[in-house]
C-alpha cells in the first residue's frame, strides 16, 4: 500500500451535517426526541404483545419482531449520531464503523424480508382464513421470522468482508453514518467488482422481498375484491392497512435514497431521505400498527385496567 501512496486508515469522519454548524443543536435535540420516542414506543409494543394473551398470534409475532430491529437499528446509528452532535472530531474508528455498518446492513435487510413475512400472514388470513392456524403453525412462524435475519445478516457478513478489503484514500464519509455507498466513494483502487457484489445483494433484497410483497397483495387485492358486502370488504382492507402504509414509506424511502443519480444536489437529498428510514420510521411504526389497529388499543385499554384500574 505504501508504494501506491496509500495510507493505512484507522479511522473515518462522519462529516455528514459538518457544514449546518448553526443547526447542531436543533439537530441534536430533535434525534434525541425521535430516538426517545422510538426506543419507548417499540419496547411498549413488545410489552404489551408479550402481557395480552390475545396478541399472541402470528401477525403480533411477526409485528414484535419488527419492534425488536427498529429499537435495535436506530440504536445503530442515532446514539453515534448523537455524540458526533457535540464533538468536533465527529470521528469513528475502522472497526466501529465497520461493526455499525454490519448490524445496520443486516438489520435493514432483515426488515425487508420481515415484512415479506408479515405479507404472506396476511395473505394466509385473508385468502385462507379456514386454513390460517394449520397453515400459520408456530413452526411457521419460528421459521418465517427466523429466516429474514439469517438472509440479512449473511448478506452483510459478504457486505463488510469485500468493503473492508479495499484500500482508501481519504477518511471523511459524507454522511451520518457508515454507509456502504459512502465508504465506496473512498476506494482508492478499483471497486468494479465490488460495487458489482453490493449491487446484487441490494438487488436481491430489494426486488426479491418486495416481489413477495406485491404478489401477496395482488391476491390480497383481489380477495377483497371479490367479497360480496362493503363492510366485509373494508373489515379485510383494514387488517393489511396498516402494513401496507409501513411497507409503502419503509420501501418509498430506500428506494428514494439508493437510486439517485450521483451529484452533490442527490447526495444531500439521499442524507435527508436516509435520516427518514433510519431514524424517523422506527419512530412511526409503533404508531401505524397500533393507532389504527383495535386490538391493540383494546389490549392497552385491558392492560390498563388490570395494573392502573384494578
Amino acid at each position: 500500500m505504501a508504494k501506491n501512496n496509500f495510507t493505512v486508515v484507522s479511522f473515518f469522519i462522519l462529516s455528514g451535517f459538518a457544514n449546518h454548524q448553526e443547526l447542531q443543536i436543533s439537530l441534536f435535540l430533535m434525534f434525541l426526541i425521535i430516538y426517545f420516542c422510538t426506543v419507548l414506543g417499540n419496547v411498549a409494543l413488545i410489552m404489551l404483545i408479550r402481557i395480552d394473551s390475545q396478541l399472541h398470534t402470528p401477525m403480533y409475532f411477526f409485528l414484535s419482531n419488527l419492534a425488536f430491529i427498529d429499537i435495535v437499528y436506530s440504536s445503530t446509528v442515532t446514539p453515534k449520531t448523537l455524540v458526533n452532535f457535540q464533538s468536533t472530531q465527529k470521528s469513528i474508528s475502522f472497526v466501529g464503523c465497520f461493526v455499525q455498518m454490519y448490524f445496520f446492513v443486516g438489520l435493514v435487510c432483515s426488515e425487508c424480508f420481515l415484512l415479506g413475512s408479515m405479507a404472506y400472514d396476511r395473505y394466509i388470513a385473508i385468502c385462507n382464513p379456514l386454513l390460517y392456524s394449520v397453515v400459520m403453525s408456530q413452526k411457521v412462524c419460528n421459521w418465517l421470522g427466523l429466516l429474514p435475519y439469517v438472509i440479512g445478516f449473511t448478506n452483510s457478513l459478504v457486505s463488510v468482508c469485500v468493503i473492508s478489503s479495499l484500500a482508501f484514500c481519504g477518511s471523511s464519509i459524507n454522511h451520518f453514518f457508515c454507509d456502504t455507498t459512502a465508504l465506496l466513494a473512498l476506494s482508492c483502487t478499483d471497486a468494479f467488482s465490488t460495487e458489482l457484489v453490493i449491487f446484487v445483494l441490494a438487488g436481491f433484497t430489494l426486488l426479491s422481498s418486495l416481489l413477495i410483497i406485491t404478489v401477496t397483495y395482488l391476491a390480497i387485492i383481489s380477495a377483497i375484491l371479490r367479497i360480496q358486502s362493503a363492510a366485509g370488504r373494508w373489515k379485510a382492507f383494514s387488517t393489511c392497512a396498516s402494513h401496507l402504509t409501513g411497507v409503502t414509506i419503509f420501501y418509498g424511502s430506500l428506494i428514494f435514497t439508493y437510486l439517485q443519480p450521483d451529484n452533490t444536489s442527490a447526495l444531500t437529498q439521499a442524507q435527508v431521505a436516509s435520516v427518514f428510514y433510519t431514524i424517523v420510521i422506527p419512530m412511526l411504526n409503533p404508531l401505524i400498527y397500533s393507532l389504527r389497529n383495535k386490538d391493540v388499543k383494546n389490549a392497552l385499554l385491558r392492560v390498563i385496567q388490570r395494573k392502573v384500574l384494578p
